[in-house]
């Protein structure tokens, strides 16, 4: 096992690579690339780093040369031969050959395209632009390189046994979080922690802690790299990119509208069983469902991303019951902000009545809260999303509207569209 600490405190080489490898990515975003590049190869975007914890001024903590080198480094990486026999011939989700041949030989040749980097009150602007296939590609990697950043820059004020004694605290920490998860009867929990993480070393240490701890109730991890090298399945499926970029294409308020259904057809040509799980909430998850084709209903399941996580699985619940489905066979995978509290109360207020299962994330993979003065460590809001598609801004509203983002006028013109009214604003912690 690696000596996270040494490692650590060694950082202070020219160079540590923080992303190892194209596949250091969460697998969704390889199912949607496939999508993308099969349905909307053309599509030009604009992807950018958005800081929504405003009081952490990253500018200020990282070195914008360390940052650069990093950004550098993951665009002079190829994927390796025995990751592309990896992806051509492993089997997901029950599925042989998930990726086609003419989207391999792309992924093969695939060099990220440039980035753009300014600073501005603290803050790093960092954008990415280009074709749709190619800049989604940044969006795991650039958030991961940040993360880490910040959390080196934390911890290079620190002495080696100082290192090794917050690791300690650290890992003592999530592993009796463990031992409380293995007292939940039929727990299915997978890793989504890879784009906040603390670090690579870290994220993997977590991974086979909870292989260890939780035997079968561990389901996967979202991280392609260490599902490959820890032989453990790759979870996850589609995520807000997809209805946000083709809602932004769409040319007039109907095919709006429309455009978050289209997603899901394109999507049904290529996946069947448990890849077909619908994220309602991009616009709404109540009127989503509300205005949801009947296919839909057979779908397998539905993950929950924002709002209120109860609230929203209720919501769920009805659909299915008023369309005529056993919710029971129906699965609810829950996603956002999740520690052991939540994951707890959740399992017991749902288990029996659909099948649950959890990503959980950030509090996973970066929980160093209270663990050094000034909880300089305490995880933070990063995210980096598409704003912009062939010229147009895109909007995403969110059960929750302090997730909410795009322009003041078009976020009004889609309320309305999709008949979103009053939301409760909830705290987003992560």
């Amino acid at each position: 096992m690696v000596d996270i600490a040494t490692r650590v405190y060694n950082h202070k080489w020219k160079i540590d690579p923080i992303v190892r490898s194209l596949i250091d990515t969460d697998f969704y975003k390889l199912l949607m690339c496939q999508s993308v590049f099969r349905n909307k190869r053309d599509t030009e975007v604009t992807f950018s780093l958005i800081n929504r914890t405003d009081d952490i001024k990253l500018a200020e903590l990282i070195d914008e040369d360390e940052l650069r080198l990093q950004l550098d480094h993951i665009r002079s990486l190829r994927l390796a031969r025995g990751e592309s026999t990896w992806l051509r011939g492993n089997t997901f989700y029950g599925k042989r050959q998930m990726f086609r041949p003419d989207f391999m030989e792309w992924f093969e040749n695939l060099q990220l395209p440039p980035y753009e980097l300014e600073t501005r009150d603290g803050q790093y602007e960092l954008t990415f632009k280009g074709a749709w296939p190619e800049v989604m590609l940044w969006e795991i990697p650039a958030l991961s390189v940040l993360m880490e950043l910040r959390s080196r820059a934390v911890l290079a004020r620190m002495g080696r046994f100082e290192l090794q004694v917050l690791y300690a605290r650290a890992m003592t920490q999530l592993w009796e979080k463990i031992e409380r998860l293995r007292r939940i009867k039929g727990l299915r929990i997978a890793d989504f922690g890879t784009r906040r993480r603390h670090s690579f070393l870290w994220q993997d240490w977590c991974v086979q802690a909870m292989i260890e701890g939780l035997g079968d109730k561990f389901s996967g991890t979202s991280n392609c790299l260490i599902a490959m090298r820890r032989d453990l399945e790759a979870v996850g499926t589609n995520a807000h990119e997809l209805p946000m970029i083709y809602a932004a294409l769409a040319g007039s308020d109907d095919a709006l509208r429309a455009a978050p259904y289209k997603v899901l057809e394109d999507w049904q040509e290529e996946h069947d069983g448990n890849l077909r799980i619908i994220l309602p909430d991009t616009y709404g998850t109540a009127p989503f469902l509300k205005n949801a084709p009947d296919w839909l209903t057979s779908w397998t399941g539905i993950r929950i991303d924002s709002g209120d996580p109860a609230e929203g699985a209720e919501t769920a619940i009805a659909w299915w019951k008023a369309r005529g489905e056993d919710p029971r066979e129906k699965l609810v995978i829950f996603s956002d902000g999740l520690d052991v509290d939540k994951i707890e109360e959740l399992h017991a207020q749902f288990q029996g009545r659909v099948r649950v299962s959890f990503g959980w994330g950030t509090l996973l993979t970066n929980d160093f809260r209270g663990l050094v003065p000034l909880d300089a460590l305490a995880p933070f809001s990063l995210v980096c999303k598409a704003t912009e598609a062939d010229g147009r801004p895109t909007v995403k509203l969110s059960d929750n509207p302090r997730k909410a983002m795009g322009p003041a006028n078009e976020i009004a013109r889609y309320k309305r569209v999709f008949g979103v009214g009053e939301q409760e604003a909830l705290d987003v912690f992560v």
